[in-house]
């Protein structure tokens, strides 16, 4: 089992940017593919971005394409989340997750998740 910490959220102004990171430990996470998710109040988890083990593939959701981008570290065994032109629809609670292997499909390909980190954007 992997163990996920996010940190890096926070309140920001619209059109503002952060930065979200997981810090992965246990298991094999630097072989696993790894996602970040969000969850708004009062709506379902949604799928933000995912990227293979080797960092060469990246996914997006097509409300962030062009604002966020995600890479990973696998040396420091970390993920990170570029949040740029950040919109007030992006408040909502981030969560990270490590795909049970190199292969996902669906969220319900990713087996460990992190805490979540709050991220609110006002206008």
């Amino acid at each position: 089992q992997v163990q996920l910490v996010e940190s890096g959220g926070g309140l920001v102004q619209a059109g503002g940017s952060l930065r979200l990171s997981c810090a992965a430990s246990g298991g094999n996470s630097k072989y696993a593919s790894m996602g970040w998710f969000r969850q708004a109040p009062g709506k379902e988890r949604e799928f933000v971005a995912a990227i293979s083990w080797s960092g060469g593939s990246t996914y997006y959701a097509d409300s962030v394409k062009g604002r966020f981008t995600i890479s990973r570290d696998n040396a420091k065994n970390t993920v990170y989340l570029q949040m740029n032109s950040l919109k007030p629809e992006d408040t909502a609670v981030y969560y990270c997750a490590a795909a049970r292997s190199w292969y996902f499909a669906t969220e319900t390909d990713f087996g460990s998740w992190g805490q979540g980190t709050q991220v609110t954007v006002s206008s």
